[in-house]
């Protein structure tokens, strides 16, 4: 008995410190699988031993705020919801009554209040019974009314989430996120409790609702009505799926192959009772209230032979441990790599070379390691940086810890850098890959970002690169040649400066008349008033653009590139709003159209609400969801052709 008791107490400090490193501090010092399992063993001791402690995480949700926000009470305690991840516990769990199945969206939730029909409040979650408030934050959000068509005080629940493919494309943005953040949720929650309201916009946020938690006026009882109410006062909200007993199955697998290819976060399901009377009526437990419960996907794993683990430095310095074992298939899909995101991580799961490991795909999506069976824990941290071959050192940042390569002149960061560089959204220089820079900068032929556009030099060298050849050759140095003409936002970007992305180096250079000089001479005070960019940005570009050796190397660039910005004098789509859906005619791809609105004064975002003046869409009669909600909040769809008629 006494072992369990001190079981026990071991497993409710573990478990509530690794909740306060993923919920507060948005750094996970273990995967998910692992946190169920200890959480299961918790239970099961629990029950065994008929003993619960006060600080169990059974009966507790999560731990104490963070210290740097304002707090407030919830009106309405948000507890956790009771989980299964057997489909026959959803057919026992809603019996004869109708309910909805819909995602589990895995983000950080937000509570907004609206009074008067404007924003008045917007609250994370925190322990549940107090959250932090973050109010300016919410208002930069994508898609959250700042005013809807209801004059009472209504307060709805939600889910802050970025999508996986917003995600992928500010992966090189900021170098911080390198460090802090290893998937979308957790760039969300350091994103939505951001001190810098601006650094908030730029990490395109998006708050799905799930719950209408009270209203002044009456309000329909069924909960499909409900979201239907609140979809037409223009919030977005949640899919889901009416549901009974006879076809939950069917609906689960639905779900379980469209969350594949599924842009938005998800760790699993929630059925809840259609009729809120009645889910309500069944009260709460200490934890968890028995109106709704979690569907979590039950993880296929499968073992495998942990090989070695691949060291790889990023352009920040930072050094991931990938693990790399022997090819296996999960989901459907061949792997044999999984990041191990951090040391900590790698230590607690105790790995070793040679050691019989499981394998699954977190959300069905990302390869993770679930546990080392043998825990032979004999991996050596290295001591020297794999590229550069200079001393490394681990920094602790809140609790976890990280492996760093402190040599400025790392391999490794340049040509981090240079794949930045020559990407799409920045110089778009296709036939060069990460692997083709590395072996350019071995052997010598690159120094600096100018060297790119010098490598006809070495044209005997390259054609007999393994794999490469003439034609290979030929079409790259077209690409270089073709970069030399570049928007000069896009070639602002390409620079790498930290927090710089696509989005806000167009607000920089459009404030600067795109002018090189003044870009680069801006003075701190005129910077941080700039929306969407702030003190903290203003003051890593302008020790940027202070930085001799930085400076050297623009000068060299600009000897080699000339900028082809159109400057319009027309502004007819000036303080309009365009959403894109649907397949393209006139323009090539939609960076071609954005980039004709903007040039023209326009805006385009991605989600359609009551802030858009115009849907463009070849395809008007169509019944795709931004149609039939642009058609709800009477925005007009628009084709390409109207688009180009309304420029003229």
């Amino acid at each position: 008995m006494e072992d369990k008791l001190n079981r026990m107490k071991e497993l409710v400090e573990t478990l509530n410190y690794a909740s306060k490193m993923y919920y507060q501090e948005s750094s996970p010092i273990m995967t998910d699988y692992e946190y169920d399992k200890l959480y299961d063993e918790l239970v099961k001791l629990e029950k065994e031993t008929n003993t619960t402690f006060a600080n169990s995480p059974t009966v507790n949700v999560e731990t104490e705020v963070s210290k740097s926000l304002e707090k407030v009470e919830h009106s309405t305690p948000m507890l956790s919801l009771g989980k299964t991840k057997i489909v026959s516990d959803l057919v026992s769990f809603i019996g004869d009554k109708e309910g909805l199945l819909s995602w589990k969206l895995d983000g950080l939730t937000i509570v907004l209040t609206y009074k008067d029909g404007k924003l008045l409040r917007g609250v994370t979650r925190g322990n549940g019974i107090i959250g932090e408030v973050v109010t300016e934050n919410v208002k930069r959000f994508k898609n959250v009314p700042l005013t809807i068509p209801f004059k009472g005080e209504l307060v709805v629940r939600g889910e802050a989430i970025i999508k996986y493919s917003d995600f992928n494309k500010m992966n090189d943005d900021a170098d911080e996120d390198d460090v802090q953040y290893k998937n979308p949720r957790n760039l969300c929650s350091g994103s939505v409790r951001q001190l810098d309201p601006n650094v908030t916009a730029s990490r395109n946020v998006n708050c799905i609702i799930f719950a209408l938690i009270s209203s002044s006026e009456n309000i329909p009882n069924m909960k499909n009505e409900q979201f239907d109410w609140l979809e037409s006062l223009g919030f977005e909200c949640v899919e889901r799926i009416l549901v009974n007993k006879n076809n939950i199955e069917e609906t689960v697998m639905y779900y379980k192959e469209k969350i594949k290819n599924y842009d938005i976060p998800s760790d699993g399901l929630v059925l809840t009772f259609n009729d809120m009377a009645y889910g309500l009526s069944l009260g709460s437990t200490a934890k968890a209230p028995r109106h709704s419960i979690a569907f979590k996907w039950k993880d296929e794993t499968v073992e495998s032979k942990l090989l070695s683990i691949d060291w790889s430095t990023s352009r920040t310095g930072l050094i991931n441990p990938v693990a790399v074992f022997e090819p296996i298939e999960i989901e459907g899909t061949i792997v044999s790599r999984a990041s191990v995101h951090n040391l900590s991580i790698m230590q607690r799961l105790k790995l070793g070379i040679g050691d019989t490991i499981e394998v699954f795909k977190a959300n069905m999506i990302i390869p993770q390691i679930a546990k080392d069976i043998e825990e032979t824990n004999n991996i050596s941290i290295p001591l020297y940086c794999p590229v550069c071959n200079n001393e490394t050192t681990i920094v602790e940042n809140n609790g976890v810890k990280y492996l760093y390569c402190l040599n400025e002149f790392c391999h490794a960061k340049f040509i981090k850098k240079l794949d930045l560089f020559t990407s799409r959204n920045a110089m778009n220089i296709d036939g060069i890959s990460e692997q083709i820079l590395s072996k350019l900068f071995k052997e010598g032929m690159l120094d600096d970002y100018a060297d790119i556009y010098h490598l006809d030099r070495y044209k005997d060298k390259i054609i007999n690169f393994e794999g490469f050849g003439t034609k290979s050759y030929d079409n790259m140095i077209a690409s270089v040649e073709k970069s030399r003409n570049v928007k000069i936002a896009n070639f602002i970007y390409a620079l790498g400066i930290p927090e710089i992305g696509l989005s806000r180096a167009k607000l920089i250079c459009k404030h600067c008349n795109n002018d090189i000089n003044k870009i680069r001479n801006i003075t701190f005070e005129e910077l941080s008033v700039i929306d969407g960019v702030g003190d903290v940005i203003a003051k890593t570009w302008c020790d940027t653009f202070n930085n001799p050796l930085f400076n050297e190397s623009l000068d060299k660039l600009l000897l080699e590139v000339k900028f082809n910005d159109v400057k319009s004098d027309k502004t007819p789509f000036n303080d309009l709003v365009f959403v894109i859906t649907g397949s393209l005619e006139k323009f090539t791809n939609r960076d071609e159209m954005i980039e004709y609105i903007e040039n023209y004064g326009g805006k385009v975002i991605s989600s359609v609400s009551s802030k858009v003046n115009y849907l463009i869409n070849n395809d008007v009669t169509s019944n795709s969801t931004k149609n039939k909600k642009a058609k709800e909040l009477g925005i007009k769809i628009i084709s390409e052709n109207d688009l180009i008629d309304m420029s003229k």
